[in-house]
């Protein structure tokens, strides 16, 4: 096959799945070039399967008047995701068990390998993003290629997405299982979900695939006149490893296109889902994580004139840069530190010799490329200030804020002071932030949310999905 013949859409297709860092070996994709199947009796021989809810969570409410017609299928589908541990490095499980499950309902996936990240015990496990379309609809150009893959045939899929749906099914630790409070016999709005990626991102992971299957199932609902056909084929879903760490499932989807020749056609919109309380983002702060090292001199207490301490050194050095204007902006408040991690010394009655601190910065300026450095260079001044020789300053590769489309009509707007995979991956493309669920329990032992927040944001993704899709046009 020529690939001079293929859109760029289509080449991008052809290079998934990549192989994974150099040194590993590449790994076979699942069920069969994950196409959909006709026979279910594969998806059920999985080792993860789609699990039910218990009888009380499955029951309509008499206190909800008319519950959405996808109640079920979104809270069934919510509960496997949460039940899957998917600690960062360990998401194997949990993106196995979605590939079957969006190709067992007619989507068609593929697979991008991503270096292993360890996982919770200590070893490497395989690791990969998860790009899927939803199902063609049948008697199209789509779905005739699909139908001669299957048949043997070597075939493309010539999606061309517009619009791309992502978020992460990596979670923070500890694990804390799934459970729902039943409020006796019935599941209502008000019925409480708590667990580990009940609300960052699984919830938005759910709501998304439940959004994109409503649209294609109830079309004519939509004051949009954007068709379900639109919706098929122009509307792509990404699911990725590692944002809670580094970013590196988001960053090998992005270094991906930047490495093909010709480019693909840019997106015209992304949609990011992390938890904004179902308001839609305008932004979130830029992100700064720093080691400082202080060397002293080693002596006894009773003689401090003879050592130097440095811990003394951290100490007021870090009062100065806590003290500082980092730099605010209108938009995102304050730039704020946070002093994550002290060490130093050894005994109380001996002057410290070394000591380190690791910082977290926050950072409300911009631009994006850039806003970082700037804030960067005001902690380097007042070290030196401070003491210009027993200090080591090293920073990651940090950004500024970052600012996202939020004029949009029927959301509330909001800012968040959290990091997402919006910066990591590169493009002139709009970019929405928007999800269920609430930052302030996502990383605690109460994280949670309720059924009717889920399925709120089930209304808002599709009214996303169709404004990004009549931009498109």
């Amino acid at each position: 096959m020529r690939v001079t013949t293929l859109s760029p859409a289509a080449l991008l297709l052809t290079l998934l799945p990549l192989t994974v860092a150099a040194g590993q070996q590449q790994q076979q994709p699942l069920q069969s070039q994950l196409r959909p199947s006709s026979s279910s009796s594969q998806h059920q021989q999985q080792q993860y399967h789609h699990q039910p809810l218990d009888a009380a969570a499955t029951a309509t409410s008499t206190k909800d008047s008319t519950p959405p017609p996808y109640r079920d299928a979104l809270l069934s589908l919510h509960k496997s995701l949460v039940s899957i541990e998917s600690i960062t490095g360990n998401e194997n499980g949990v993106g196995r068990w979605l590939v079957d499950y969006l190709v067992a309902r007619g989507y068609t996936a593929e697979l991008q390998f991503v270096a292993p990240g360890g996982g919770d015990d200590g070893n490497e496990k395989e690791r990969f993003n998860i790009v899927a379309w939803p199902p063609a609809e049948e008697g199209s150009d789509r779905h005739e290629e699909e139908r001669g893959e299957k048949l043997g045939k070597r075939a493309v899929v010539r999606a061309d997405p517009k619009v791309v749906l992502t978020s992460h099914i990596d979670v923070v630790p500890p694990y804390i299982p799934y459970s729902i409070s039943d409020e006796g016999d019935a599941i209502t709005s008000r019925t409480m979900i708590k667990g580990r990626g009940s609300v960052d991102a699984k919830a938005s992971v759910a709501a998304m695939i439940t959004a994109i299957d409503d649209l294609l199932a109830r079309p004519s609902t939509s004051s949009s006149s954007t068709s379900s056909s639109s919706v098929r084929n122009d509307v792509m879903l990404l699911f990725v490893v590692d944002e809670e760490v580094a970013g590196a499932g988001m960053r090998a989807f992005s270094d991906s296109l930047a490495r093909m020749h010709p480019p693909p056609r840019p997106f015209s919109a992304v949609i990011f889902g992390e938890p904004t309380e179902n308001k839609l983002a305008c932004g979130h702060k830029g992100a700064l994580f720093c080691d400082i090292t202080a060397r002293g001199v080693a002596a006894h207490s009773g003689y401090p004139w003879l050592g130097k301490s440095a811990n003394e050194l951290v100490v007021r050095a870090l009062a100065r840069v806590l003290d500082a204007d980092l730099g605010s902006s209108d938009l995102f408040g304050n730039t704020t530190v946070n002093v994550g991690l002290l060490q130093g010394g050894v005994a109380g009655n001996v002057i410290p010799e070394r000591a380190l601190v690791k910082i977290g910065v926050r950072v409300a300026v911009g631009p994006q490329e850039g806003g970082a450095k700037h804030v960067e260079e005001k902690i380097r001044r007042i070290l030196d200030d401070v003491d210009d020789e027993a200090f080591g300053f090293t920073c990651s590769q940090g950004y500024g804020s970052v600012e996202c489309d939020c004029d949009v009509p029927d959301f509330d707007t909001i800012t968040v002071n959290y990091g997402t995979d919006v910066p990591n991956l590169a493009g002139n493309h709009t970019r929405y932030l928007y999800g269920p669920g609430d930052i302030l329990v996502a990383h605690g032992a109460r994280e949670n949310l309720t059924v009717g927040v889920l399925e709120e944001s089930v209304e808002g993704y599709k009214k996303l999905i169709l404004h990004a899709l009549d931009r498109a046009q």
